[in-house]
């Protein structure tokens, strides 16, 4: 069973992971990533729902990116189900650009998306958790940035009693298996295997 209403809208909404090379000119466009994989799956499983999903992920975004645009591309389109996959570009700019984003500044600008989209939809709201899987000796440095906030996402799912999707601890068992570039051969980016791995979680989240 699903959580999900019958004549859902589902807004899929993040960075480079979620945008997964959709076609920013066809407002149905999903992309290749775990958004496609995931609506792919439940439509085939659910039919009868007649389900919609939205992909309006756009790579490089930080949480202040979504800000921006959060309006246009998250609370026009009225959905009843709302993704957030965001926080690794919060992370990486730190070291690649010289740009970080303090986690108290992330948390509070999170808290501030979830804010409006409560206030102004009657959504439910699903949070997926950022990752990182080193493949070089540079990125074993990120997890000082990044693990705090991962814990920032965990407790804005606690505070506001939103679904959850937890990836890092997830991807960490499963490159234990294989190494983590089979699941991300950058280290942040998925692989085909990696985005389905995405997908499977999510929708373990939004299961009745």
């Amino acid at each position: 069973m699903t959580l999900i209403e019958n004549d859902a809208v589902i807004l899929f909404q993040g960075d480079s992971i979620t945008d997964a090379g959709r076609n920013r000119e066809d407002g149905n466009s999903l992309g290749s990533g775990y958004a496609n994989i995931a609506a792919s799956l439940f439509s085939a499983q659910y039919p009868q729902k007649q389900v919609t999903f939205f992909n309006r992920g756009i790579g490089g975004d930080r949480v202040v990116d979504l800000h921006r645009r959060w309006e246009k591309d998250c609370l026009d389109l009225k959905p009843t189900w709302v993704s957030i996959y965001i926080g690794i570009n919060d992370t990486w700019r730190r070291y690649d650009n010289n740009d970080p984003t303090s986690t108290e500044d992330f948390e509070s600008g999170y808290r501030e998306l979830i804010r409006m989209t409560k206030a102004q939809l009657n959504a439910t709201i699903v949070l997926v958790e950022p990752f990182v899987l080193p493949v070089n000796e540079s990125q074993k440095a990120w997890r000082e940035d990044l693990e705090s906030k991962i814990q920032a996402v965990r407790e804005l799912a606690n505070e506001f009693k939103t679904l959850y999707v937890p990836l890092d601890g997830l991807f960490a068992q499963a490159s234990s298996q294989t190494g983590p570039a089979y699941w991300a051969p950058d280290g942040v980016h998925p692989s085909p295997a990696g985005s389905a791995l995405i997908a499977q979680a999510w929708l373990q989240a939004v299961k009745a």
